[in-house]
Protein backbone atom coordinates (compact mmCIF):
# COMPACT_ATOMS: atom_id res chain seq x y z
CA UNK A 1 0.00 0.00 0.00
CA UNK A 2 1.40 3.11 -0.65
CA UNK A 3 2.40 5.80 2.10
CA UNK A 4 0.47 8.69 2.96
CA UNK A 5 1.03 11.67 0.79
CA UNK A 6 0.67 15.81 1.29
CA UNK A 7 -2.74 16.63 -0.23
CA UNK A 8 -2.30 20.65 -0.35
CA UNK A 9 -4.85 22.58 -0.82
CA UNK A 10 -6.89 20.00 1.62
CA UNK A 11 -9.99 19.24 0.23
CA UNK A 12 -11.78 18.72 3.19
CA UNK A 13 -11.20 22.55 4.36
CA UNK A 14 -13.93 24.09 2.92
CA UNK A 15 -16.29 21.95 5.20
CA UNK A 16 -17.40 22.81 8.62
CA UNK A 17 -16.35 20.17 11.36
CA UNK A 18 -16.72 19.88 14.75
CA UNK A 19 -14.95 17.67 16.71
CA UNK A 20 -17.32 14.77 18.49
CA UNK A 21 -14.92 11.70 18.13
CA UNK A 22 -11.98 10.61 20.21
CA UNK A 23 -9.38 9.73 16.95
CA UNK A 24 -7.36 8.20 16.06
CA UNK A 25 -9.54 4.75 17.22
CA UNK A 26 -7.21 1.70 18.10
CA UNK A 27 -5.79 -0.49 15.62
CA UNK A 28 -5.71 -3.74 17.16
CA UNK A 29 -4.87 -7.47 16.38
CA UNK A 30 -6.96 -10.18 16.11
CA UNK A 31 -4.81 -13.09 17.10
CA UNK A 32 -7.34 -15.92 18.08
CA UNK A 33 -10.02 -14.75 15.39
CA UNK A 34 -6.65 -14.95 13.00
CA UNK A 35 -5.92 -18.08 13.78
CA UNK A 36 -8.92 -19.79 13.82
CA UNK A 37 -9.57 -18.70 9.89
CA UNK A 38 -6.07 -18.88 8.63
CA UNK A 39 -5.67 -15.58 7.85
CA UNK A 40 -4.38 -12.27 9.96
CA UNK A 41 -6.83 -10.05 10.88
CA UNK A 42 -7.01 -6.75 12.33
CA UNK A 43 -9.92 -4.65 13.42
CA UNK A 44 -9.86 -0.82 13.11
CA UNK A 45 -11.98 0.11 16.46
CA UNK A 46 -14.05 2.77 15.37
CA UNK A 47 -16.61 1.22 18.49
CA UNK A 48 -13.96 3.67 20.53
CA UNK A 49 -15.16 7.31 19.10
CA UNK A 50 -16.22 7.93 22.51
CA UNK A 51 -19.70 9.85 22.82
CA UNK A 52 -22.24 7.72 23.93
CA UNK A 53 -21.36 4.56 23.06
CA UNK A 54 -19.03 5.76 19.98
CA UNK A 55 -19.61 4.23 16.42
CA UNK A 56 -19.04 5.08 12.82
CA UNK A 57 -22.10 7.63 13.05
CA UNK A 58 -19.87 10.05 15.12
CA UNK A 59 -17.18 10.69 12.28
CA UNK A 60 -20.24 11.40 9.97
CA UNK A 61 -21.89 13.73 11.98
CA UNK A 62 -18.86 15.86 12.67
CA UNK A 63 -19.46 17.74 9.11
CA UNK A 64 -23.04 17.24 9.60
CA UNK A 65 -23.58 19.11 12.59
CA UNK A 66 -20.59 20.84 11.62
CA UNK A 67 -22.52 22.37 8.79
CA UNK A 68 -25.79 23.31 10.42
CA UNK A 69 -23.74 25.26 13.14
CA UNK A 70 -22.36 27.27 10.45
CA UNK A 71 -25.73 28.28 9.45
CA UNK A 72 -26.47 29.29 13.04
CA UNK A 73 -29.28 26.33 12.95
CA UNK A 74 -30.71 25.31 16.72
CA UNK A 75 -32.45 22.08 15.98
CA UNK A 76 -31.73 19.12 14.32
CA UNK A 77 -33.94 16.70 12.44
CA UNK A 78 -33.25 13.21 10.81
CA UNK A 79 -34.76 9.35 10.81
CA UNK A 80 -34.09 6.25 11.22
CA UNK A 81 -35.09 2.59 12.37
CA UNK A 82 -35.93 1.85 15.80
CA UNK A 83 -32.48 0.57 16.61
CA UNK A 84 -30.14 3.03 14.85
CA UNK A 85 -27.13 3.72 15.97
CA UNK A 86 -27.38 6.89 14.12
CA UNK A 87 -30.21 8.02 15.76
CA UNK A 88 -28.79 7.57 19.35
CA UNK A 89 -25.50 9.08 18.32
CA UNK A 90 -27.44 12.36 16.93
CA UNK A 91 -29.45 12.79 20.01
CA UNK A 92 -25.89 12.39 21.99
CA UNK A 93 -24.26 14.85 19.81
CA UNK A 94 -27.15 17.92 19.91
CA UNK A 95 -26.98 17.39 23.91
CA UNK A 96 -23.50 17.90 23.39
CA UNK A 97 -23.73 21.00 21.34
CA UNK A 98 -27.12 22.49 22.71
CA UNK A 99 -28.97 22.05 19.69
CA UNK A 100 -32.27 20.71 19.92
CA UNK A 101 -33.18 17.34 18.26
CA UNK A 102 -36.02 15.82 16.69
CA UNK A 103 -35.77 12.20 15.55
CA UNK A 104 -38.23 10.31 13.38
CA UNK A 105 -38.53 6.30 13.99
CA UNK A 106 -39.20 4.24 11.11
CA UNK A 107 -41.04 0.66 12.14
CA UNK A 108 -38.52 -1.34 9.50
CA UNK A 109 -38.91 -4.90 11.47
CA UNK A 110 -41.68 -6.66 11.91
CA UNK A 111 -42.98 -8.67 14.47
CA UNK A 112 -39.85 -7.72 17.32
CA UNK A 113 -40.02 -7.81 20.99
CA UNK A 114 -40.48 -5.32 23.82
CA UNK A 115 -37.03 -5.20 24.47
CA UNK A 116 -36.44 -4.17 20.51
CA UNK A 117 -39.02 -1.17 20.88
CA UNK A 118 -37.99 0.03 24.13
CA UNK A 119 -34.61 -1.39 24.70
CA UNK A 120 -30.85 -0.45 23.61
CA UNK A 121 -30.62 2.74 21.09
CA UNK A 122 -34.37 3.31 21.45
CA UNK A 123 -33.57 3.80 25.36
CA UNK A 124 -30.38 5.91 24.94
CA UNK A 125 -32.11 8.37 22.07
CA UNK A 126 -34.96 9.06 24.58
CA UNK A 127 -32.59 9.14 27.31
CA UNK A 128 -30.75 12.15 25.45
CA UNK A 129 -33.35 14.06 25.69
CA UNK A 130 -34.71 14.26 22.00
CA UNK A 131 -38.53 14.73 20.86
CA UNK A 132 -39.57 11.38 18.88
CA UNK A 133 -41.62 10.92 15.95
CA UNK A 134 -43.05 7.49 14.73
CA UNK A 135 -43.01 6.91 11.09
CA UNK A 136 -44.89 3.74 10.30
CA UNK A 137 -44.50 3.76 6.57
CA UNK A 138 -41.63 0.64 6.82
CA UNK A 139 -38.97 0.74 3.82
CA UNK A 140 -39.51 4.17 2.38
CA UNK A 141 -36.88 6.15 2.13
CA UNK A 142 -38.13 8.53 0.32
CA UNK A 143 -41.57 8.67 2.38
CA UNK A 144 -39.09 8.86 5.40
CA UNK A 145 -37.70 11.77 4.81
CA UNK A 146 -40.54 13.43 3.23
CA UNK A 147 -42.32 13.27 6.54
CA UNK A 148 -39.10 14.37 8.43
CA UNK A 149 -39.14 17.83 6.40
CA UNK A 150 -42.79 18.15 7.25
CA UNK A 151 -41.79 18.08 11.35
CA UNK A 152 -39.16 20.75 10.31
CA UNK A 153 -41.33 23.09 7.89
CA UNK A 154 -43.62 22.94 11.89
CA UNK A 155 -40.93 23.84 13.44
CA UNK A 156 -39.61 26.64 11.27
CA UNK A 157 -43.00 28.06 11.80
CA UNK A 158 -43.02 28.27 15.41
CA UNK A 159 -39.59 29.95 15.00
CA UNK A 160 -37.02 27.53 14.95
CA UNK A 161 -33.93 27.28 12.43
CA UNK A 162 -33.79 23.61 11.68
CA UNK A 163 -31.45 21.20 9.77
CA UNK A 164 -32.49 18.05 8.47
CA UNK A 165 -29.96 15.00 7.92
CA UNK A 166 -31.50 13.14 5.28
CA UNK A 167 -31.92 9.38 4.89
CA UNK A 168 -31.66 8.85 1.18
CA UNK A 169 -28.66 9.76 -1.34
CA UNK A 170 -27.80 13.42 -2.18
CA UNK A 171 -25.87 15.05 -3.85
CA UNK A 172 -24.05 16.13 -0.84
CA UNK A 173 -23.25 13.39 0.88
CA UNK A 174 -21.35 14.92 3.82
CA UNK A 175 -21.41 11.82 6.50
CA UNK A 176 -18.90 10.39 4.21
CA UNK A 177 -16.21 13.40 4.31
CA UNK A 178 -15.75 11.96 8.00
CA UNK A 179 -14.16 8.71 6.45
CA UNK A 180 -12.58 10.22 3.21
CA UNK A 181 -10.50 12.04 6.61
CA UNK A 182 -10.63 8.43 8.80
CA UNK A 183 -8.93 6.70 5.41
CA UNK A 184 -5.53 9.24 5.78
CA UNK A 185 -5.99 7.77 9.35
CA UNK A 186 -5.52 4.20 8.86
CA UNK A 187 -3.17 4.49 6.35
CA UNK A 188 -0.87 6.33 8.74
CA UNK A 189 -1.10 3.74 11.42
CA UNK A 190 -0.48 0.86 9.01
CA UNK A 191 2.77 2.28 7.95
CA UNK A 192 3.80 3.20 11.27
CA UNK A 193 3.74 -0.48 12.33
CA UNK A 194 4.64 -1.67 8.98
CA UNK A 195 1.52 -3.71 8.09
CA UNK A 196 0.66 -4.24 4.73
CA UNK A 197 -3.02 -5.30 4.72
CA UNK A 198 -5.09 -6.05 1.30
CA UNK A 199 -8.30 -5.55 2.28
CA UNK A 200 -10.61 -3.83 4.27
CA UNK A 201 -13.63 -5.19 5.27
CA UNK A 202 -16.69 -2.41 6.68
CA UNK A 203 -20.43 -2.84 7.23
CA UNK A 204 -22.19 -1.02 3.76
CA UNK A 205 -25.46 0.46 4.71
CA UNK A 206 -26.06 3.86 3.82
CA UNK A 207 -23.15 3.60 2.03
CA UNK A 208 -21.30 6.85 3.18
CA UNK A 209 -18.67 4.81 5.61
CA UNK A 210 -17.71 2.28 2.68
CA UNK A 211 -17.88 5.20 0.28
CA UNK A 212 -16.24 7.44 2.02
CA UNK A 213 -13.51 5.07 3.31
CA UNK A 214 -13.29 3.74 -0.96
CA UNK A 215 -12.54 7.14 -1.83
CA UNK A 216 -10.06 8.60 0.80
CA UNK A 217 -8.03 5.86 0.31
CA UNK A 218 -7.91 6.30 -3.47
CA UNK A 219 -7.46 10.44 -2.67
CA UNK A 220 -4.26 9.03 -0.71
CA UNK A 221 -2.75 7.77 -3.69
CA UNK A 222 -3.98 3.92 -2.03
CA UNK A 223 -5.50 0.88 -4.30
CA UNK A 224 -6.18 -1.04 -1.09
CA UNK A 225 -9.55 -3.32 -1.96
CA UNK A 226 -12.37 -2.26 0.14
CA UNK A 227 -15.39 -4.82 0.98
CA UNK A 228 -18.62 -3.58 1.66
CA UNK A 229 -20.27 -6.17 3.67
CA UNK A 230 -24.42 -5.34 2.94
CA UNK A 231 -26.61 -4.88 6.07
CA UNK A 232 -29.87 -3.10 4.04
CA UNK A 233 -30.16 -3.61 0.59
CA UNK A 234 -28.54 -6.48 -2.17
CA UNK A 235 -25.14 -6.12 -3.60
CA UNK A 236 -26.44 -4.56 -7.12
CA UNK A 237 -28.42 -1.94 -5.41
CA UNK A 238 -25.73 -1.22 -2.85
CA UNK A 239 -23.04 -0.98 -5.33
CA UNK A 240 -24.78 1.32 -7.24
CA UNK A 241 -25.42 3.81 -3.74
CA UNK A 242 -21.64 3.54 -3.10
CA UNK A 243 -20.41 4.84 -6.37
CA UNK A 244 -22.93 7.60 -6.57
CA UNK A 245 -21.66 8.92 -3.02
CA UNK A 246 -18.06 8.34 -4.42
CA UNK A 247 -19.12 10.77 -7.51
CA UNK A 248 -20.94 12.93 -5.60
CA UNK A 249 -17.76 13.57 -3.16
CA UNK A 250 -15.81 13.96 -6.83
CA UNK A 251 -18.02 16.96 -7.57
CA UNK A 252 -18.16 18.38 -4.00
CA UNK A 253 -14.38 18.62 -3.68
CA UNK A 254 -13.69 19.86 -7.05
CA UNK A 255 -11.63 16.68 -8.00
CA UNK A 256 -11.05 14.35 -11.04
CA UNK A 257 -13.15 10.88 -10.20
CA UNK A 258 -11.52 8.74 -8.49
CA UNK A 259 -13.27 5.99 -8.07
CA UNK A 260 -14.74 3.96 -10.87
CA UNK A 261 -17.10 1.36 -10.78
CA UNK A 262 -14.87 -1.84 -10.71
CA UNK A 263 -13.62 -0.51 -7.49
CA UNK A 264 -16.87 -0.61 -6.04
CA UNK A 265 -16.93 -4.29 -4.02
CA UNK A 266 -19.84 -5.36 -1.80
CA UNK A 267 -21.41 -8.81 -0.88
CA UNK A 268 -24.35 -9.60 0.78
CA UNK A 269 -23.96 -13.13 1.89
CA UNK A 270 -25.33 -11.91 5.46
CA UNK A 271 -27.64 -10.06 4.75
CA UNK A 272 -30.47 -12.48 4.70
CA UNK A 273 -33.48 -12.44 6.05
CA UNK A 274 -33.33 -9.07 5.75
CA UNK A 275 -32.50 -5.35 7.56
CA UNK A 276 -32.27 -5.84 11.37
CA UNK A 277 -32.64 -9.18 11.01
CA UNK A 278 -30.55 -12.37 12.66
CA UNK A 279 -29.17 -15.20 11.07
CA UNK A 280 -26.80 -18.28 11.79
CA UNK A 281 -23.88 -16.28 9.87
CA UNK A 282 -24.24 -13.22 12.29
CA UNK A 283 -25.06 -14.42 15.26
CA UNK A 284 -22.48 -17.06 14.88
CA UNK A 285 -19.84 -14.22 14.18
CA UNK A 286 -21.66 -12.00 16.74
CA UNK A 287 -20.76 -15.09 19.47
CA UNK A 288 -16.93 -15.58 17.82
CA UNK A 289 -16.10 -11.95 18.16
CA UNK A 290 -17.26 -11.71 21.97
CA UNK A 291 -15.86 -15.76 23.23
CA UNK A 292 -12.17 -15.00 21.39
CA UNK A 293 -11.47 -11.77 21.20
CA UNK A 294 -13.87 -9.71 24.02
CA UNK A 295 -15.20 -7.69 21.19
CA UNK A 296 -18.80 -6.95 21.08
CA UNK A 297 -20.82 -6.92 17.82
CA UNK A 298 -24.31 -6.57 16.98
CA UNK A 299 -26.58 -8.53 14.92
CA UNK A 300 -27.70 -5.20 12.28
CA UNK A 301 -24.45 -3.99 11.75
CA UNK A 302 -21.17 -4.93 13.07
CA UNK A 303 -21.43 -7.98 13.52
CA UNK A 304 -23.53 -8.59 9.67
CA UNK A 305 -20.07 -7.74 8.81
CA UNK A 306 -17.95 -9.33 10.30
CA UNK A 307 -20.22 -12.49 10.06
CA UNK A 308 -19.78 -11.62 6.12
CA UNK A 309 -15.92 -11.53 6.32
CA UNK A 310 -15.47 -14.83 8.19
CA UNK A 311 -18.34 -16.33 6.19
CA UNK A 312 -16.26 -15.70 2.87
CA UNK A 313 -12.95 -16.56 4.51
CA UNK A 314 -13.96 -19.99 5.20
CA UNK A 315 -15.68 -20.36 1.77
CA UNK A 316 -12.32 -19.54 0.20
CA UNK A 317 -13.56 -16.03 -1.15
CA UNK A 318 -11.04 -14.34 0.36
CA UNK A 319 -7.92 -16.60 -0.85
CA UNK A 320 -5.66 -14.22 -2.32
CA UNK A 321 -6.40 -12.14 0.78
CA UNK A 322 -3.55 -12.46 3.70
CA UNK A 323 -3.93 -9.22 5.84
CA UNK A 324 -7.30 -7.86 6.31
CA UNK A 325 -8.66 -4.99 8.74
CA UNK A 326 -12.18 -5.22 9.98
CA UNK A 327 -13.66 -1.49 10.75
CA UNK A 328 -15.40 -1.94 13.75
CA UNK A 329 -18.73 0.81 12.92
CA UNK A 330 -19.74 0.08 17.24
CA UNK A 331 -23.64 -0.75 17.78
CA UNK A 332 -23.33 -2.75 21.04
CA UNK A 333 -26.56 -1.09 22.59
CA UNK A 334 -28.53 -3.38 19.96
CA UNK A 335 -27.68 -6.05 21.76
CA UNK A 336 -29.78 -5.48 24.47
CA UNK A 337 -32.70 -5.32 21.74
CA UNK A 338 -31.38 -8.89 20.14
CA UNK A 339 -31.20 -11.09 23.59
CA UNK A 340 -33.71 -13.94 22.14
CA UNK A 341 -31.63 -13.88 18.98
CA UNK A 342 -28.47 -13.52 20.30
CA UNK A 343 -29.18 -16.60 22.56
CA UNK A 344 -31.18 -18.58 20.40
CA UNK A 345 -29.07 -18.97 17.11
CA UNK A 346 -25.28 -18.48 18.76
CA UNK A 347 -23.17 -21.02 18.93
CA UNK A 348 -23.96 -24.27 20.65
Amino acid sequence: MSRTVAISPNPLDPFPRVELGHVPTPLERLPRLSEMHGVRLYVKRDDCTGLAFGGNKVRQLEFYLGDALAKDCDTVLSTGAVQSNYMRLLAAAASKLGLECHIQVEHRVDNVSTEYRCSGNRLLTGLFGSHIHDYCGGEDEKGADRAVHLVADRLEKQGRKPYVIPLAPTKEPKGALGYVLAAGELIQQTDDRGLAPDLVVVGSGSGLTHAGLLFGLRLHGSGLPVLGACVRRNRELQASRVLGHCSHLSTMMNLPKLVEKKDVWVDDCALAPGYGKASRIVTSAVHLAATREGLLTDPVYSGKALGCLLHMVKAGKLARHKEIIFVHTGGAPALFAYRTDVEEYGVK
